[in-house]
C-alpha cells in the first residue's frame, strides 16, 4: 500500500497530477480542495495517499490533509460510492463543509455536487452520520499557516468558502501583514 508521496511536481492537470518521486513519475487523483493548495511546478510536494486497485486499473488518489484523506475513505466505505464519487464529493465540499452538512443533515448541500442525487445524498448522510468526528471537521484555519490564519478567518467571515479562502491566502505573498493580506486577498477573489 502506498500511503504518502514525496517529490518534485512535474505536472498539474485536474484532477489528476505527477508527482516524480526520485526519477519515478506517480499519476496521482486529487480532490480541487487539495489542487488549489499545491506549489508551482518544479516545487516539492508531499501528499497522503489512497491506493485502489481494480480489476482494471491502479489509481493513486493524493490529499493535502489527514482529515481529508480520512473523509474519502469514510466516503468509500458506502455501497454505491465508488472513489470518482468521493472525490467528486471533496472536491465540491471541503471536509468542514461536508461534515456540517451531515451533522446538520442537510442534503441540498450534497446535492449541487455534480453527480450526487437526491437518493445518493440521502443515503450519504445516513452513512456519514457520527462517523465524521471533530477532527474531520476540523476549520482549515488550523491547517494553514499561523501567519495567515487571520487572515483566512476574516475571509470566511466575510462569506467566502473555505476553499476560496485557502487558495486567495496561498496566492499573498510571504509575510504579509494581515491588513495588508485581506486588502491583497479580496482583490485576488474579485477578479
Amino acid at each position: 500500500m502506498i500511503g504518502r508521496l514525496s517529490g518534485l511536481l512535474a505536472e498539474k492537470s485536474p484532477p489528476q497530477i505527477l508527482i516524480d518521486c526520485q526519477g519515478v513519475g506517480y499519476e496521482v487523483h486529487v480532490p480541487m480542495g487539495t489542487f488549489y493548495n499545491l506549489p508551482a511546478l518544479g516545487e516539492r510536494v508531499t501528499l497522503l495517499t489512497h491506493f485502489v486497485v481494480r480489476e482494471d486499473a491502479q489509481i493513486l488518489y493524493g490529499f493535502g490533509t489527514p482529515a481529508e484523506r480520512d473523509a474519502f475513505r469514510q466516503l468509500v466505505k458506502i455501497s454505491g460510492v465508488g472513489p470518482r464519487t468521493a472525490l467528486a464529493v471533496l472536491s465540491g465540499l471541503s471536509v468542514a463543509d461536508l461534515a456540517q452538512a451531515v451533522g446538520a443533515q442537510e442534503a441540498g448541500r450534497l446535492v449541487k455536487v455534480p453527480g450526487i442525487g437526491k437518493k445518493t445524498a440521502e443515503r450519504l448522510l445516513l452513512e456519514l452520520k457520527g462517523k465524521l468526528g471533530p477532527d474531520l471537521g476540523a476549520h482549515p484555519a488550523a491547517l494553514a499557516p499561523d501567519d495567515n490564519s487571520d487572515i483566512l478567518q476574516a475571509l470566511v467571515s466575510l462569506g467566502y468558502t473555505d476553499r476560496e479562502a485557502l487558495a486567495a491566502v496561498k496566492a499573498l505573498p510571504k509575510e504579509v501583514g494581515v491588513s495588508e493580506g485581506i486588502k491583497l486577498a479580496l482583490k485576488v477573489l474579485t477578479r
